[in-house]
């Protein structure tokens, strides 16, 4: 079995090669050990990267793990890879990332009403930026499709999960609670109203 030193090799290999973060249980499983072994090497390959400077960091994204170069070296991989900077998202995107983010699963009609108009086009942006993405389908008349955030919400803010998101004032939670209510309410209303015709 390979010593502590080959297997952190290993790991950064695997996670540098694979481009994508990578879960805790996948790499126990590549390199045939516990996964509180894994976190320790992790935790260690961090720290050294950490340590020497590295041009890399090692990112814990929800749970699973990704090399990525650090933010402040940006510009120069922009340059050397002539990539121009993404536009940066407007105020509307950042709301509405904002309501997907904190109520999360949503559909469309829920971030509407929250903003008070049509959503239609940031939604598409936003998941054209993989920021976020379809998480499947409520079971209500019509099924609308339920939005969520992804990997590359929380690596673009860097959060590890969503639990680093900051906390919303009492009065803002209340209001929440208030439209999750009026949501629930219309739709239960709209299912009664198709049972009756």
């Amino acid at each position: 079995m390979a010593n502590a030193n080959e297997l952190q090799a290993i790991v950064e290999a695997v996670l540098f090669a694979s481009g994508e973060p990578l879960e805790l249980s996948r790499l126990s499983e590549v390199l045939d050990i516990e996964d509180e072994q894994t976190q320790q090497i992790l935790l260690n390959l961090a720290a050294e990267l950490d340590e020497r400077h590295s041009g890399v960091c090692l990112l814990e994204l929800d749970g699973k793990y990704q090399l990525s170069t650090r933010t402040k070296y940006g510009d120069y991989i922009r340059k050397v890879l002539e990539v121009k900077k993404n536009a940066p998202l407007s105020q509307a995107a950042f709301e509405v990332l904002a309501v997907v983010a904190y109520n999360q699963p949503v559909t469309k009609a829920f971030i509407e009403q929250v903003r008070g108009v049509d959503c239609s086009g940031v939604i598409a942006t936003l998941c054209q930026k993989k920021l976020i993405e379809e998480k499947g389908r409520l079971e209500l008349p019509g099924r609308p499709l339920v939005y969520g955030t992804t990997t590359d919400f929380l690596r673009c803010f860097s959060f590890s999960s969503l639990g680093d998101l900051p906390e919303l004032p009492n009065d803002q939670n209340t209001d929440r609670q208030l439209m999750l209510d009026e949501a629930v309410a219309e739709s239960e209303k709209g299912e009664s109203s198709s049972e009756n015709e």
